[in-house]
């Protein structure tokens, strides 16, 4: 398994507890810093990718309260999904201004 696979099913397991209700301190800032990680390692051909995610599963998370009994929980999973994702696209677009306003270096 890669780092970047370890921390997303890190990041994944923190979102699933913290929805059903276990106490996980700073579980918010782990949930950015797996996603930071996650998009560290990502390649440049599926960051588009990340960062629509990353504004899907924001925008539908409220829309899983429709699902009857367990609508909450999902909605929870989802919105915690999402803040993993948005540590990522954040990562991602960082990185990407960085290399734009970075000078280019001459060719000696």
């Amino acid at each position: 398994m890669n780092t970047d696979k370890i921390v997303g099913l890190v990041g994944l397991l923190i979102a699933v507890l913290m929805a059903v209700g276990v106490t996980i301190p700073f579980g918010s800032l782990l949930l950015l810093a797996c996603g930071c990680v996650f998009g560290y390692y990502t390649p440049s051909e599926f960051q588009v990718r990340v960062i629509l995610s990353a504004l899907a599963l924001t925008a539908f998370a409220s829309a899983m309260t429709a699902v009857p009994e367990i609508g909450s929980y999902l909605e929870a999973i989802v919105g915690n999904i999402g803040k993993t994702a948005q540590g990522a696209a954040i990562l991602i677009i960082l990185r990407n201004l960085s290399k734009r306003l970075t000078p280019v270096q001459p060719a000696a």
